[in-house]
């Protein structure tokens, strides 16, 4: 975990690949709160325990709460995550009070964030807007999906992605991503959608979907890396952070452009 930037309000990072954020569910073993609590005790008791909901692609937001202040809670200064395998920038709040500024920004979609992916193919067209509404599939619940064809959604909302291609090569592309709105894993669901999976992405490109370098798709993790974050706080003050892809990512960069 890199440390980008902290001062008495915030911590950025640059969160690597293959680390969950926090425990819960099917996650074991050591998490991006971890490796925060050693290097920041003091966030120990920053924090609402409540119920999250979806947040921008590959993350979750805190919505309801019920802080206990000076209580540890289980996710200390967390307002958004990334994806286990998801790479990039994140920010944590180290005080209370930051947390519920962060909080209402995300909530609220104040936050600008950008991606890079790899992806199979090229886009037809170099730039454009996704609008395809997302939600659970019927018959695998842990899946995302589009409202089209033969699909049976639920709980289906609205979602907007911006893209733009940035490089092409050897069969697929570099894009850039910047999602308008919040809907777990949507960048990948959306690229899915218009025929591009997410390189390596198993999950939703399926057991042969395409993977740089010759690596066997099963073992190795989507390239997908949130590259920068720029929101307003405290109020006045633009923050902009930007975090390189890690070394898979940019090893695959090398080998296709």
């Amino acid at each position: 975990m890199e440390i980008l930037y902290s001062d008495q309000d915030i911590i950025v990072i640059n969160k690597p690949p293959g680390l969950p954020v926090h425990s819960g569910g099917s996650v074991f073993g050591r998490t991006l709160v971890d490796e925060l609590l050693e290097r920041f005790p003091e966030i120990a008791g920053v924090g609402d325990e409540g119920t999250w909901g979806q947040g921008t692609t590959g993350e979750s937001v805190l919505l309801s709460t019920s802080h206990n202040v000076g209580s540890r809670t289980a996710r200390p200064g967390i307002v958004h995550r990334l994806d286990r395998e998801t790479s990039g920038v994140m920010v944590v709040a180290r005080r209370q009070e930051s947390f519920a500024a962060l909080k209402e920004i995300f909530q609220k979609r104040l936050a600008e964030k950008t991606y890079l992916a790899i992806v199979c193919g090229t886009p037809k067209e170099k730039e454009g807007t996704i609008n395809l509404q997302i939600g659970r599939f019927s018959r695998d619940p842990t899946k995302r999906g589009v409202v089209a064809g033969r699909n049976i959604i639920r709980g289906a909302r609205d979602a907007t992605t911006g893209y733009r291609v940035v490089k092409t090569g050897a069969g697929m592309a570099l894009v850039e991503l910047k999602p308008k709105t919040g809907r777990m894993h949507q960048l990948r669901v959306h690229m899915k959608a218009i025929g591009h999976p997410v390189a390596c992405d198993v999950k939703y490109g399926g057991k042969d979907v395409c993977c740089p370098i010759g690596a066997d798709a099963a073992s190795r993790r989507h390239l997908l890396h949130a590259q920068s974050l720029s929101f307003s706080y405290p109020e006045g003050r633009r923050n902009s952070f930007e975090a390189d892809p890690p070394p898979d990512f940019a090893l695959a960069l090398k080998a296709l452009f």
